[in-house]
């Protein structure tokens, strides 16, 4: 059976929409703020959620994404008492299913559910049919990991130009190469422009190749990258960094599949697979008016923005594994080294601006300066990194009492929601704290609706 949650604080509305959906037969139930419905998504599983955007405890829109993420991913629809155009586009991006304004709900909330669910089902079949995708070094299998790859299984099937957005180091051209193999291109050639290193008097003559005398030094005809990519793939590498003009040409090459090689009189057919990739806001450059509005939409037909490491924490230590089995092979080593007793602790706790290049670049380095030692400690790391672990354990001193070596590693480790209810209680004790008492102060402090802080304080029964 269908199970559905409607999460809106209008508790008339949700008895009267719950009870029409159990006569339709669904499984239904009702939640009146974000938190307890997102504690409902997390804790059971639902196929279709119905989320209202004004709630007491926060605006539904910034949850959408949480409750995505939930165990079962529902599909989410959001319902609103005042219809935003604004908002309807943030919700579509965020992943919605649908945005529906309540007069409409009321009257066609089985049509919107129907499609939902039909939807959802085909989904479903499609994720059984065996696929036998090869990761080219992809590592992790945590939840936004899996979902790239999801999406670069889809990608893969077709001829559909895809682009690649992420933070420098997130494994953009992995990715890239991954498509490239998983598809019927891949036979043929894999080819890497970088955009952001071509030379600005030889775009033209790199990208379509010249004829011999097209200018000074041109002593014989070469073909240029887009030539070489024919039958293949042609990945864009930091596509934000191409001329406005070139960009021009470029955009008629993928219109067109043709071009001119410099000083030809004649066009040539190039039929290559497009995959771009940078670490840019694209339509921050189309408002500067430094990309092309024309070319984005052509390289965004299909789209993969991978998450930075910070995001994906849990695939730290299958990185680790990987990277330490790659330096194991490469230095010829009769036998692989050990952990320390607080290195992964160490390398969770870290920011990672440089993200997984950055990871393996630590890695190495410990590695080699563990040269002679059959455990890598964390002492081994680089120095920003052991900062950043010294001062995050000084500034949790007085939370803590104890150092991270301190710590029992055989202790029972407490839940995630556990560890966040335990510190949420302890911020709120020192909001009131500074605050005297007074609850407009703190909930000024703490940047707080006043209703929200006093769900939190009767939450935690803090209050008086």
């Amino acid at each position: 059976m269908d199970k559905i949650l409607i999460v809106d604080d209008d508790e008339r509305l949700c008895r009267m929409l719950t009870r029409r959906m159990q006569r339709q037969g669904y499984d239904t139930f009702s939640a009146c703020t974000l938190l307890e419905g997102l504690d409902k998504a997390t804790t059971d599983f639902f196929d279709v959620i119905f989320l209202d955007v004004e709630m007491p405890d926060g605006d539904g829109l910034e949850f959408l994404a949480k409750f995505k993420k939930t165990p079962s991913s529902p599909e989410v629809i959001i319902i609103t008492g005042q219809g935003d155009p604004d908002g309807a586009e943030k919700a579509i991006k965020n992943g919605a299913w649908g945005y529906v304004e309540k007069p409409d709900i009321i009257n066609e909330i089985g049509l919107h559910l129907n499609r939902a669910l039909q939807y959802r089902r085909e989904k479903k079949r499609a994720q059984m049919v065996p696929l036998q995708l090869k990761r080219q070094n992809i590592i992790g299998s945590g939840r936004e990991i899996s979902y790239c790859l999801d999406l670069l299984a889809q990608a893969s099937v077709s001829d559909i130009s895809v682009h690649i957005s992420g933070e420098t180091g997130t494994g953009k051209e992995v990715f890239a190469r991954a498509i490239h193999v998983n598809s019927c291109q891949a036979a043929n050639n894999f080819v890497v422009v970088d955009c952001a290193s071509l030379p600005e008097t030889l775009i033209e003559s790199t990208l379509f190749g010249h004829v011999k005398g097209a200018f000074t030094g041109a002593d014989k005809a070469a073909d240029g990258l887009v030539k070489q990519a024919d039958g293949g793939t042609l990945f864009l590498d930091e596509v934000g960094e191409l001329p406005l003009n070139t960009q021009k040409s470029f955009l008629r090459v993928l219109q067109e599949r043709s071009y001119r090689p410099v000083g030809a009189t004649q066009e040539i057919f190039s039929d290559f697979r497009l995959v771009s990739a940078t670490n840019q806001n694209l339509e921050e450059m189309v408002k500067a008016g430094t990309f092309r509005k024309d070319l984005l939409f052509r390289l965004q037909a299909f789209s993969i923005d991978l998450p930075p490491l910070r995001e994906r924490v849990e695939d730290i230590k299958e990185l680790v594994t990987y990277f330490m089995d790659k330096f194991y092979r490469r230095y010829g080593q009769t036998e692989s080294k050990g952990l320390g007793p607080n290195f992964l602790s160490t390398l969770v706790a870290y920011d990672w601006p440089g993200n997984i290049r950055e990871l393996s670049q630590a890695l190495e380095q410990a590695y080699a300066r563990a040269a002679n030692s059959p455990t890598l400690f964390s002492y081994y790391l680089p120095e920003v990194i052991r900062i950043n672990q010294a001062r995050r354990l000084v500034k949790g001193k007085p939370h803590s009492g104890a150092s991270q070596d301190s710590i029992n590693p055989t202790a029972e480790l407490p839940t995630w929601r556990e560890y966040k209810d335990e510190c949420e209680k302890e911020y709120l004790n020192k909001a009131l704290l500074q605050a005297h008492g007074n609850i407009s102060t703190a909930s000024n402090m703490a940047a707080l609706s006043r209703t929200r802080l006093y769900q939190l304080l009767k939450k935690y029964e803090l209050l008086e």
